[in-house]
């Protein structure tokens, strides 16, 4: 009986048949090793190299692209406003390579969040803690924080700390 394997080697030229190998279990196994170090080798060496930016420059050039867009937003000036556009596409092009700068303006503030408060400072109209200026942002690379935020938190004022209460108080 002849197999698929015979009859496709028989449609060439005699000089042009491969002999099929004579192999023992011992020299495939050996052969089945050399090629998965091989397909290993091969799959390391397609990977992208390691950035020679280590997370604190990362972190460095991240909070100065954030402060320069902070200062230009809602520039009046020509050149101010396209220079916020490049910042914009720089940001985002970061975004899209895993690294998220996160601004923290307005969000409420409680103990244990992952933020350095700088400052606590009562201001009237606060019915809970608030963050009202980011010092620094918070930034991430492919979701594991590099750099903790630091903040100025805004504190409701305290009973007896405003200037109607400490009027009332002295004659």
């Amino acid at each position: 009986m002849v197999n698929e394997q015979d009859r496709r080697q028989r449609r060439h030229h005699k000089e042009f048949r491969i002999v099929a190998p004579r192999w023992g279990e011992e020299e495939r196994t050996t052969l089945r090793a050399l090629a998965e170090q091989v397909t290993a080798a091969l799959a390391a060496a397609r990977r992208p190299a390691e950035p020679g930016l280590s997370e604190s420059d990362l972190a460095a050039a991240a909070t100065a692209l954030w402060r320069a867009r902070k200062r230009l937003t809602g520039a009046e000036d020509r050149v101010a406003r396209q220079a916020e556009r490049f910042l914009s596409a720089s940001q985002d092009a970061l975004g899209a390579a895993g690294v998220l700068i996160q601004d923290h303006d307005g969000m409420p503030f409680e103990a244990g969040l992952a933020l350095e408060p700088m400052l606590f400072e009562e201001q009237p109209g606060l019915p809970s803690q608030r963050v009202v200026e980011t010092v620094r942002p918070s930034v991430y690379l492919a979701g594991k924080r590099i750099q903790m935020g630091q903040v100025i938190v805004g504190c409701p004022v305290a009973p007896g700390n405003t200037a109607e209460e400490a009027d009332a108080g002295h004659p």
